[in-house]
């Protein structure tokens, strides 16, 4: 006959040892938890070293980043909002930020709030604006650092260089063409592609 389980002396025995052994469980929120070196906690974006680029955004596979551009701000502004209610902390952003440095993953693992602002972090950045169809190009600081990467060869391209000459103040940001029709001294000026395309090649 099988005897109860509270009368065998292998469960007994082990009952015992676990009253009186500590727990393999961490003793948070009684004492700090410290994560090890590669622990992928909450991402954090460094608002120096982020360009405003959009690629954190593109490659989230939860959405939990959301990209929006003010053209009609003053300055036209692109903002960046990231939601650590819906973030699954895959590292994605980390991995394909171009800068490398402006969205990193880091040690915080504690995210409990009441208060819905507690999880949400924004960066935002200034926009440049075609000055012949008022579309967004790129945010400004997204230009400035291609320029800086591509060093002399962004002066083969007007709107890097204007980019960069605008960080040297020596570009005078009101100027503006004459009359809306296109000329082709007007390709030095900020373009998007499209209207790049139709000012190189006007007659």
């Amino acid at each position: 006959m099988k005897l109860p389980c509270l009368l065998q002396v292998r469960i007994l025995k082990l009952a015992l040892t676990s009253l009186f052994t500590r727990p393999y469980t961490t003793r948070f929120p009684k004492e700090a938890f410290e994560p090890i070196e590669e622990f992928r906690g909450r991402p954090r974006y460094d608002k120096d070293a982020c360009i405003g680029c959009g690629a954190c955004a593109e490659v989230c596979p939860s959405g939990c980043i959301e990209l929006v551009d003010d053209a009609d701000a003053a300055p036209p502004a692109r903002r960046l909002t990231h939601y650590m209610d819906r973030c699954i902390c895959c590292g994605q952003c980390e991995r394909y930020c171009t800068t490398e440095k402006g969205i990193t993953l880091t040690n915080e693992y504690d995210f409990a709030g009441f208060d819905p602002s507690d999880f949400e972090e924004s960066v935002e950045k200034e926009l440049l604006l075609c000055e012949s169809c008022g579309c967004v190009i790129a945010p400004k600081d997204q230009v400035r650092w291609l320029a800086r990467r591509l060093g002399p060869l962004a002066f083969t391209n007007p709107t890097l260089m204007l980019a960069a000459y605008d960080q040297l103040a020596v570009v005078d940001p009101d100027a503006a063409p004459a009359d809306d029709e296109r000329q082709r001294s007007q390709r030095v000026s900020m373009q998007c592609p499209r209207c790049r395309r139709k000012t190189v090649f006007v007659m």
